[in-house]
């Protein structure tokens, strides 16, 4: 992970929590890491920004191989509740294929992050614009006003494409950091999350990853296996807003925040069925309690690693995978993997104090136990 150091900058990502939830969601064994990057050949890269007493932001990329721009990963999007961005869809649909890798940042710096990719991109591929079509950057965003000084625009071209050169397999920091390290969940921090289910063998073996960047919900929403923790933790660990500050919005955007989600599969499917997958991700995203408000943006972008469109021609990778009972398979590791990688979000979220004093509270397991142990 690259990350601008500042005073407690070190501290903060040390302190996220780093892989699997402790909340056990469904029956299908996880991954090692228990993240998007048990999906073989997807690398995880994340800038986080904490500068003075103001700047609480940053930027996460998804990297879907090693040759993102010769070969194109099939590819789908949906969108439960549109008030928010998910640059380059358009095409992403309509092409069926993923071109770019994926950056999530917040709301104000999509146009900063693009640039960075086209970067990135520029020096990786000399022939763009000359021989080679122009890419359309896949940006998302979540808004971190209120505790980041959104309006500063701090994440730069440089850090994003630095961020897409560190990029990295394996395991990686969850909570607030990256692009969630301003964010907010269900009354309580919010930020990077991530999970992974694994198919057994008789139905493939595939591996189904999801990433998220929570930022959405109200306190009286959350539901934690079933168990209505937000209403029971009403008014306990309560985000502190200073008097001398403006007060939160309650209509817009910021309102109810959003939430993005990637999912990423070896599984070999078409642009068809990832969207099927991509809407499998709001059912997940419904057992949390999220009911995505007017003022969300839900979005959501799903790919397959192993049916690879060549830029050169033709298409790589194993037969389409067309057997019903494992697509239902699939469907199910999506939901499960999604309401996980929420749960990992907010159980790796730490504490952070951001602009004007304002303070938004970690959810620590040790006061969600309790209320699961003693659920009917």
């Amino acid at each position: 992970m690259f990350v601008i150091r500042r005073q407690a900058v070190l501290a903060l990502v040390l302190s996220a929590l780093i892989g699997a939830s402790p909340v056990r969601v469904g029956v299908l064994p996880s991954g090692p890491v228990d993240g998007i990057t048990d999906v073989p050949g997807v690398r995880i890269g994340q800038i986080t920004k904490i500068q003075g007493s103001d700047v609480r932001t940053g930027a996460t990329a998804v990297i879907e191989n090693g040759d993102p721009w010769n070969d194109r990963v099939a590819a789908a999007t949906n969108d439960l509740n549109g008030n928010g961005e998910l640059t380059g869809a358009h095409w992403v649909d309509q092409a069926g294929f993923l071109e770019t890798p994926i950056v999530l940042t917040d709301t104000l710096d999509i146009g900063r992050a693009d640039d960075g990719v086209i970067d990135w991109m520029d020096r990786r591929y000399p022939t763009i614009g000359i021989r080679d079509d122009v890419p359309l950057p896949v940006v998302a965003e979540c808004d971190d006003q209120g505790l980041n000084d959104i309006r500063g625009r701090h994440v730069t071209a440089p850090d994003v494409a630095a961020m897409l050169d560190a990029a990295r397999p394996g395991n990686f920091a969850r909570g607030s950091v990256g692009a969630g390290t301003g964010m907010h969940a269900f009354g309580f921090k919010g930020g990077i999350g991530s999970a992974s289910r694994v198919l057994p063998k008789t139905l493939g073996g595939y591996t189904v990853g999801v990433l998220v960047n929570v930022n959405t919900g109200s306190r009286d929403e959350l539901l934690v296996d079933g168990v209505p923790v937000g209403r029971a933790l009403h008014d306990v660990l309560l985000p502190v807003y200073p008097k001398a500050f403006v007060p939160p919005p309650h209509r817009g955007r910021a309102a109810d925040g959003s939430i993005i989600i990637v999912v990423a599969t070896d599984a070999p499917l078409d642009a068809l069925r990832l969207r099927d997958i991509a809407k499998r991700t709001t059912l997940g995203l419904a057992r949390t309690g999220a009911t995505s408000h007017v003022s969300s943006g839900d979005l959501m972008i799903a790919l397959s690693t192993t049916h690879i469109y060549r830029r050169a021609g033709g298409i790589a990778g194993p037969p389409l995978e067309t057997d019903e009972e494992r697509i239902d398979a699939l469907f199910g590791a999506t939901v499960d993997a999604t309401q996980a990688a929420i749960y990992d979000a907010l159980f790796s979220a730490t504490t952070v104090t951001g602009q004007g004093g304002i303070t938004l509270f970690g959810l620590p397991f040790a006061s969600v136990a309790p209320l699961l142990r003693h659920a009917p």
